[in-house]
This record gives C-alpha cells, structure tokens and sequence, in this order.
C-alpha cells in the first residue's frame, strides 16, 4: 500500500482523521489489516479517503510529512 497520492492544489492541505471499524470496510481491506479491530482514514475536504493506517498518530504524522494539515473528526 505504498501508492503516491496526487492531493491537489495548495489551498486544499487540510484533511480529516477518523477511526474507521473495520466492519465499515470492503472484504478485501479487511483482509488486509491484520487482526486489528479498527484503522484511521485520512481524507479530503470532499470526503476521499486517501489512506488508512493502523495507528492515529500515524494518521497525523503521514498527513504532515505530505505538508497537510490534519484535523481529527469524532
């Protein structure tokens, strides 16, 4: 799962991070999580998910590292 994403242009750097269960998900993702019970998916402003990972803080420091500005979403 290590595909470049194309974010978009400059004035939309800011994403959302929230937990996501993992029976929300498709088959093949579930497959894929290794036994972990939920993941955090960063999305767009128009609701895209852009990546999931296995830990929040990784949700926020992935964002960073793509110079974007993650807000948490409840």
């Amino acid at each position: 799962m290590d595909t470049k994403i194309d974010f978009g242009p400059e004035e939309s750097r800011i994403v959302y991070v929230r937990e996501v269960k993992l029976e929300d998900l498709p088959e093949d993702v579930r497959e894929q999580a290794d036994g972990m019970e939920r993941l955090y998916a960063v999305h767009n402003a128009e609701g895209e998910r852009l990546a999931l990972v296995g830990d929040r803080n990784l949700a926020f420091v992935l964002a960073r590292q793509n110079d974007l500005a993650p807000v948490a979403v409840h």
